[in-house]
């Protein structure tokens, strides 16, 4: 694992430094958007939607949009004065029991190393938590966000959970809440003994994703069926400092991907093979005459 983050834990008076690190990941099988006849990879170009131009990304900003549709464009300088913390600590605001706290609030996991000076600290306030029975609540900023946090053991290191603040909890306002919708009693007591029948001690390892599992099936049979578009490199096209080298490595490429097949003339109307094979001989020397002739072009100046 790579940290992302480092910083110390706030503890009264005593400062604990850690690394910060992702406690999770999802394990999605994840797609590019390709062309359907070749596979070539699809981009996306910034456009403003004002004058239809692509826009570097050094020159976007942050737009908020007001309810009358205007767009009010904040910059750098708007958000250096906010009061977001950059100390790169983690305050222990309080000790609560964790049953207190309900899950709907947690965002994020995270590990929490310590730094090798910090080891000594981070033990004794892991196992002083560890026995209280209770959760730290800490205040953190990542990622230009303050977030509120818990602090708690697992295998012996301690787990920051990110927390979503009250107002950003959705309040559930469904119409059958409103609705006196009565449950008999042996209605209850069969749901109660279902319940009962299915209770077991929860074992995370005994479930898998089956879909991601019979899509990797299927990428497989796809692969092993020989049905894949094979990688190809993109190669930088430089300026052409030799047109007719540029030109004869177009006609070498194109045949390459025809196959070795050399690319070949129409034959107009009424022509014999004989002047098609004249044709073909002149066209040579044409192209040869050209040739000698273009260092001399390219020493031309324009009017």
């Amino acid at each position: 694992m790579r940290s992302i983050w480092k910083g110390a834990i706030s503890f009264g008076l005593v400062t604990i430094p850690v690394k910060l690190y992702s406690a999770t990941e999802q394990k999605d099988v994840t797609f590019h958007q390709v062309h359907r006849e070749d596979g070539g990879r699809i981009r996306y170009k910034r456009v403003c939607t004002q004058d239809g131009e692509e826009v570097a990304y050094a020159d976007i900003a942050k737009g908020y949009e007001l309810a009358s549709g205007e767009m009010v464009v904040l910059t750098d300088e708007d958000f250096e004065d906010l009061p977001l913390s950059t100390s790169r600590r983690i305050d222990v605001l309080q000790f609560a029991p964790a049953e207190q706290i309900d899950p709907i609030y947690f965002a994020k996991s995270y590990y929490l190393e310590p730094d090798a000076q910090g080891a000594k600290p981070y033990v004794l306030l892991r196992n002083a938590l560890e026995s209280s029975g209770q959760v730290a609540v800490v205040k953190v900023a990542l990622r230009q966000r303050e977030s509120l946090a818990t602090l708690r053991v697992r295998d012996g290191v301690f787990v920051l959970e990110t927390m979503l603040w009250p107002d950003e909890i959705r309040t559930p306002d469904f119409a059958f809440l409103e609705e006196d919708i009565e449950v008999r009693a042996q209605e209850l007591k069969m749901a109660e003994s279902l319940i009962t029948t299915m209770e077991s001690d929860f074992d995370p390892a005994e479930y898998h994703d089956t879909y991601r599992e019979a899509l990797q099936q299927v990428i497989e049979a796809k692969v092993a069926g020989k049905e894949v578009i094979p990688a190809r490199e993109e190669e930088e096209a430089g300026p052409a400092v030799d047109l007719m080298a540029a030109l004869r490595a177009s006609v070498e490429a194109a045949k390459r991907e025809r196959g070795g097949e050399p690319a070949r003339p129409k034959k107009a109307a009424g022509k014999t093979a004989a002047k098609d094979s004249k044709d073909s001989r002149d066209s040579s020397k044409d192209s040869k005459d050209e040739e000698k002739a273009a260092p001399k072009r390219k020493t031309r100046k324009s009017a």
